[in-house]
């Protein structure tokens, strides 16, 4: 990798801390060099706009959590299991996110909102990846017997990303993991007592 593509990189993953931790719209230009230890000029050879920037800086974030969502995946051998990946990698968010800052489509989705229509844009596309995530998850579960054959993968995606984002925001705002880990354990009863076909419960 030439030493143009790590200083491009090196600008992306510093931007993407600076972003999920401070917000874009706080984050001046100014910020980004402080982060960086880049000046302005360097960092306008590489990017044309602050959008630019973060546009890729989201999108590193989001491939951050991926992986670590990806690994754990390949821990478990159920779908059941699976789903609840997506919120046990954020069981310990008040000090260990997979990312710094938290959850970086929640903290983009609520601060894009209408106000800045190309990071909402990428917002919605996280938000597609994410369920269409889950929803294949839960489709492979059904097929496999493990859950219900009448189970809605819809409604369980929508869910499911609805308890793991309100449970990352609540212990954030109050500086404490139970919140979320309390939806890990109710969303795990929830899938046990409600999602679960006979077959699942007994291979459980």
């Amino acid at each position: 990798m030439s030493k143009g593509e790590n200083t491009r990189k090196h600008i992306i993953a510093k931007s993407a801390e600076l972003f999920n931790q401070k917000g874009y719209a706080a984050s001046s230009l100014s910020d980004i060099t402080e982060a960086t230890g880049i000046k302005k000029g360097g960092i306008y050879r590489y990017f044309g706009s602050k959008d630019e920037i973060a546009l890729e800086a989201y999108q590193h974030a989001g491939s951050v959590v991926g992986h670590a969502i990806r690994e754990a995946h390949d821990r478990e051998t159920t779908a059941m299991g699976k789903l609840l990946v997506f919120l046990r990698v954020y069981e310990n968010v008040v000090e260990a996110p997979p990312f710094v800052g938290g959850c970086p489509l929640l903290n983009l989705a609520t601060e894009s909102d209408d106000g800045h229509p190309v990071l909402r844009e990428r917002a919605h596309s996280g938000l597609e990846s994410t369920l269409g995530s889950m929803k294949s998850i839960i489709l492979e579960g059904i097929q496999s017997g493990e859950f219900k054959a009448d189970l809605d993968a819809d409604a369980l995606a929508t869910f499911t990303l609805s308890v793991m984002e309100g449970g990352i925001m609540i212990s954030k705002l109050d500086g404490d993991n139970r919140h979320v880990r309390m939806n890990i354990e109710s969303l795990k009863a929830y899938l046990e007592s409600v999602c679960l076909s006979e077959a699942g419960k007994r291979d459980k």
